[in-house]
């Protein structure tokens, strides 16, 4: 970036770039889901995986970089780093690069080689670690050695986009659905990563005045649903989840529980499951934590079937599911981990066929 002036006219320019580069992007397209076995219930799924990093968490770094560059946190070389081995590594990568500014990702060596390439592809520089529990440690501490910011996602997630609107996530979905039968959704599910877009989605809801309400699927390892459940933000999980992009070992700060109306803890095998039905449904392929919001908005199209009651379902798909040939959509893979997934499919597919939904989930409201 060539600003031969003041510091605030580079920071001026960074701004301008990305801002452009939002405008030349459209919207993501709302699939509507065919299901004949659900007769006056609507099912919709937001497709994230079209945006130019392939995933949800490209609103999420657009929104950080502005925030931090807003905050005056970015100036001009300023090495940006952040805590992440996935979407949100290849996301940040990509804007770092349209402001010329250097990346570090901080990641467990054990990240996989078509994310490291991601990031890399974007110019972004890997940074490994062995101990995965030492990531936010080691980020500080490589900002700090590196004169840089560190963007720390789980913080400020939540803190950087603007709830009342502004072509955030959920004034699209509203928008998109305003011609539709049920044009107000009985509920809106979506997993969370860092808690950021089911902090957005459920203060939209909350100052649009809608009736809608959101129920977050949290995986099976991950510290959300009992810090949802207990009212903790102390939870911990010690280990990992195999669903990537969500669930964490700890309440991030972006995790907001007071906007969350229902919350679901989803066996790790049932999102891989999950997935691939709805993968063959759509005739394209999904990733695990799409497989997650799926296995949530089945259980509440059930239920509302079961009671009688005609709406709208509203959740997100949030990346390629080609992300995951080798891994999710192998089964040499699912073999390798141990994961029995058939039996939830075709517990899916019956209910997708008109039987009853058989799988079983802890809940709390």
């Amino acid at each position: 970036m060539d600003v031969a002036a003041s510091p605030r006219m580079w920071v001026e320019e960074a701004i301008s770039r990305i801002e452009a580069d939002q405008r030349r992007s459209a919207d993501t397209h709302l699939w509507k889901l065919d299901v004949p076995a659900l007769p006056g219930i609507d099912l919709y799924l937001k497709d994230e995986s079209t945006h130019p990093t392939g995933s949800l968490k490209h609103r999420l770094a657009r929104s950080l970089f502005l925030y931090a560059l807003c905050n005056g946190r970015i100036h001009e070389r300023t090495a940006v780093v952040e805590a992440s081995s996935g979407s949100t590594a290849v996301s940040e990568a990509y804007f770092a690069r349209m402001i010329g500014v250097p990346f570090y990702a901080v990641m467990p060596r054990s990240t996989s080689r078509e994310k490291i390439a991601a990031i890399e592809h974007y110019g972004g520089n890997c940074h490994f670690i062995d101990d995965g529990r030492r990531i936010y440690a080691e980020s500080t501490d490589l900002a700090d050695r590196l004169g840089g910011y560190f963007m720390d996602q789980f913080t400020h997630a939540e803190r950087a986009t603007d709830w009342r609107g502004n072509n955030n996530i959920a004034e699209s979905i509203f928008q998109q659905m305003a011609g539709e039968r049920f044009p107000v959704p009985e509920w809106i599910v979506m997993s969370a990563g860092t808690g950021g877009t089911t902090a957005t989605i459920g203060r939209y809801v909350r100052y649009r005045r809608h009736a809608t309400r959101l129920s977050v699927p949290d995986v099976e390892h991950s510290a959300f649903f009992d810090g949802f459940s207990r009212r903790d933000a102390s939870c911990t999980c010690e280990k990992p989840t195999c669903i990537e992009g969500i669930g964490r070992p700890r309440v991030e700060p972006s995790f907001v529980p007071g906007v969350i109306d229902h919350m679901i803890r989803v066996p790790d095998a049932v999102p891989l499951a999950a997935m691939r039905v709805l993968s063959r449904r759509l005739g394209r392929r999904v990733g695990g934590s799409t497989g997650t919001n799926f296995a949530g908005m089945c259980l509440h199209a059930a239920r509302m079937r079961a009671s009688g009651v005609s709406g709208s379902v509203v959740t997100l798909i949030c990346d390629s599911g080609e992300r995951y040939a080798n891994t999710y959509h192998s089964d040499g893979w699912l073999d390798a981990q141990g994961f029995e997934t058939a039996s939830h499919m075709q517990a899916i597919e019956t209910f997708l066929d008109g039987g009853p939904l058989e799988l079983d989930f802890d809940e709390s409201s």
